[in-house]
């Protein structure tokens, strides 16, 4: 816990004799706290100002998480932080530092012989009871495009600090929604997609009407489901800061305690809870645990800050927890720069339950890419002609994305890396990518990423190839690929492969007019897509399709055996497709049919007519991807085999 200093009245040496003050001298020192002071706790005045609102009225109220992009800092003067610590802020990004006009001189001389970067602070004129912005502080949101801060009743009685997201708001020209729920930062985690962490307190401080916390927590901040989990320091903080984190959307870190600790049962429960709770992406949280030894052994190691590509750890009293923590920390999130900050100051040092996030807050990127790939596809999948990647790509700084960089990266089997372009779907934000190229027992990692005119971009996830999404599709027969150069205008079309109609349709996409078979046909419609009354795929038949545009026509699927599929020609015409990957001579192909004088076959540049047991004409052989007219001149209908042509050894 935030561990208590008790001020002992001892050793008072009056006269020459040590009188020791022993009955009713227990006081907590609040400055180094978050425990309520003497005065705060005798007080009658327990309100604090307050204005409540209506939530956010946009379509899209987004609560922004803390390992998105920021754009600063905010601390508070005097520090509760080494002036080392703001130097290395400063290096990374804007820093905004709460403090009065008459102490901005001090605090400047403070910085600048810290040696900051000093073009990167901002001052903000405003007084401030204690150094623990995080739970005072402003919470960030997106109102649809806008950014905007959402107040909650703060539970302390500490005006200074109550007034400070009202404040910010008048400085940064946000406007300020008043969420009705006492609540603080150090109780709130959030993934920015919609969902949050708290523990018990939240409920405790709210009359513990569960289903007003919920609503309002949805209404004011989109979050949604939230997951209030019991409080397993048994602290009198009750803060989810002091015993986890959420390091991306799919990992948190939770802290690990001794099997002897009292309460190692309770944080082993909220391990176990989200071990087995899906995260936003649709799979069970993973889970990471950093070893904290309790007692008096300082360890305040999930009482973290991520900032942009960065991760600052506070660091304990000993170097082989600390050097464990820090492995943790690298494991957990590859790609990020992980650094240890220790605190030696007597007055502000780091304690188990709190340390340096409980005295920084984040301020989100009010001009950020987010891309929000929701529907991520993980664990084995069926195997199919193509995945379908859809993600939003939402530009808060009002610019246009740029279309062309609007990507799905990919690779198979742990080759190169190649990419899908992204389209509109004609959703609001939503775009979409097809992975293609993998076969049965694939491995398949991948990414998507996106880019503005303002000049800003994001991947998700965050480091893209460094630790990219990834699946696996099942084992089974190898599907082959038949790629066919479609002509502008009309082709006569079939394949060796088996494939559905819908493959058919994604393969010709936006370029394909019309698909037509001997009975039935689809056309495509902008704005709608495919319609007509064409709703299977015959592997022995031919399809004349129409393209407006010259293009390779790419399907996959398992080869087809000739001698399962037989050809039936009915009396007059029938459209026949030619289901082998080797071309044939014409005599070799129809070797299992018995002709009739008169009959003929057709391709688009040439025709045959079979006359006393020869086949005449400029048709002589059959190629793979087209399609054929043959006519009958047989009174009923009759069927043959195309030969199987096994492969030479």
């Amino acid at each position: 816990m935030k561990k208590l200093k008790f001020i002992f009245l001892a050793f008072i040496l009056i006269f020459g004799n040590v009188l020791i003050f022993a009955q009713d001298t227990k006081k907590p020192d609040w400055k180094k706290l978050h425990y309520l002071s003497e005065e705060e706790m005798l007080s009658k005045e327990r309100s604090v100002l307050f204005n409540e609102t209506n939530p956010p009225s946009g379509d899209y109220v987004r609560f922004p998480a803390e390992f998105e992009p920021m754009q600063a800092v905010t601390i508070r003067y005097p520090l509760g932080i080494p002036t080392s610590f703001v130097k290395q802020l400063s290096e990374r990004t804007k820093v905004y530092v709460l403090v009065t006009s008459s102490q901005q001189n001090s605090a400047n001389s403070t910085f600048q012989n810290a040696g900051c970067n000093m073009n990167n602070i901002t001052y903000y004129n405003m007084s401030t009871d204690s150094y623990w912005v995080r739970d005072y502080g402003p919470w960030y949101i997106f109102n649809d495009l806008e950014p905007a801060i959402v107040d909650n009743v703060y539970n302390r009685p500490r005006q200074n600090d109550n007034m400070v997201p009202i404040y910010m708001g008048q400085q940064l020209g946000l406007t300020v929604y008043g969420m009705n729920l006492t609540h603080t930062g150090g109780n709130m985690m959030e993934d920015g997609r919609g969902v949050g962490v708290s523990d018990e307190l939240i409920l405790n401080e709210n009359n513990n009407n569960e289903t007003n916390v919920r609503n309002k927590m949805r209404d004011y901040l989109g979050i949604d489901p939230y997951h209030i989990t019991i409080d397993p320091q048994g602290d009198y903080i009750a803060h989810v800061d002091c015993w986890g984190k959420l390091l991306a959307p799919d990992k948190i870190l939770i802290a690990q305690l001794p099997e002897s600790n009292s309460q190692y049962d309770e944080y082993e429960q909220v391990a176990e809870f989200f071990a087995n709770t899906n995260c936003c992406w649709g799979y069970p949280y993973k889970v990471y645990r950093v070893y904290e030894p309790g007692g008096s052994t300082l360890a305040p190691y999930t009482n973290s800050l991520i900032l942009n590509n960065t991760v600052f750890v506070p660091l304990g009293s000993n170097s082989t927890y600390n050097n464990n923590a820090l492995a943790v920390y690298q494991q957990a999130l590859p790609g990020y720069e992980i650094i240890g900050v220790t605190n030696s100051n007597y007055s502000t040092g780091w304690q188990n339950t709190d340390a340096l996030h409980c005295r920084t807050r984040g301020v989100m990127d009010f001009d950020m890419l987010f891309v929000d790939h929701r529907n991520v596809i993980f664990g084995e999948q069926p195997m199919q002609d193509s995945i379908a990647i859809t993600s939003k790509f939402i530009a808060y700084s009002g610019e246009n994305l740029k279309q062309d960089s609007l990507l799905v990266y990919y690779r198979i089997d742990g080759g190169a890396y190649q990419t899908a372009k992204m389209t509109a779907t004609g959703n609001p934000y939503e775009y979409v990518g097809y992975i293609k190229g993998y076969h049965y027992g694939s491995s398949v990692d991948y990414y998507v990423y996106g880019a503005d005119e303002s000049g800003h971009r994001y991947s998700q996830p965050s480091f893209g190839a460094v630790e990219p999404h990834h699946f696996e599709v099942e084992e089974g027969s190898d599907f082959v690929e038949q790629t066919i150069t479609i002509s502008r205008g009309w082709n006569w079309w079939s394949t060796y492969l088996d494939i559905d109609l819908e493959q058919l349709k994604v393969a010709l996409g936006d370029k394909g007019l019309s698909v037509v078979t001997s009975d039935g046909a689809i056309s495509y419609l902008p704005n709608y897509g495919w319609d007509g009354n064409l709703e299977t795929f015959d592997p022995i038949k031919m399809y004349m399709l129409e393209s407006s545009t010259e293009l390779e026509l790419v399907v996959r699927g398992t080869p087809i055996d000739p001698s399962t599929h037989p050809v039936t020609l009915a009396p007059g015409f029938n459209w026949i497709g030619y289901p082998l990957a080797q071309s044939m001579s014409l005599n070799q192909a129809l070797s299992g049919l018995v002709p009739n004088n008169g009959d003929f076959i057709k391709s688009m540049t040439g025709i045959a007519m079979y006359s006393d047991g020869n086949w005449i004409g400029t048709f002589s052989k059959f190629e793979p991807g087209k399609g054929y007219i043959y006519k009958s001149t047989s009174s009923e209908s009759k069927s043959f085999y195309f030969p199987v042509v096994l492969e030479k050894k």
